[in-house]
């Protein structure tokens, strides 16, 4: 009897375990351009707030959709996926912004040294912060 009755629970679990499993590996993704703004910030300010306490900005960031804006400092092309550098006040550290396929057609638009606002995911930080499938705004 007990034997039926361990055997019983560990199928169930194990039915619970693979329809969690399932449905977290078909969780649509998010679309940036359609979602609402979690944080407005600068890139100053995000590019602060990681470099002097990082485990508060990730608690407050990460997986987030940040519109941030800034000054551009490089544009690059890699993979043919854009990416947009924004300047901040460190030497050491910058707000990389990689591109959605969408936003990367219309980087061509944009110059070193303008502002511009972009719409991303912070997915983290090491030396720069990192944003992810971006879209412009302006």
């Amino acid at each position: 009897m007990t034997k039926k009755r361990i055997t019983l629970v560990i199928l169930i679990l194990g039915i619970i375990g693979a329809f969690v499993a399932y449905k977290m590996y078909n969780k649509p993704h998010v679309d940036v351009a359609d979602s609402k703004s979690d944080i407005v910030i600068s890139a100053d300010k995000i590019q602060s707030d990681f470099s002097t306490n990082e485990n508060l900005a990730n608690s407050n960031y990460l997986e987030k959709i940040i519109e941030v804006s800034g000054e551009i400092s490089e544009l690059t092309l890699e993979n043919k996926k854009g990416i947009i550098t924004l300047k901040t006040n460190d030497d050491f550290g910058s707000v990389l912004c990689h591109l959605s396929d969408n936003s990367t057609q219309k980087m061509n638009t944009l110059k070193v040294g303008k502002p511009v606002r972009l719409k991303g995911i912070c997915t983290g930080y090491l030396m720069d912060v990192i944003l992810v499938k971006c879209e412009i705004i302006n």
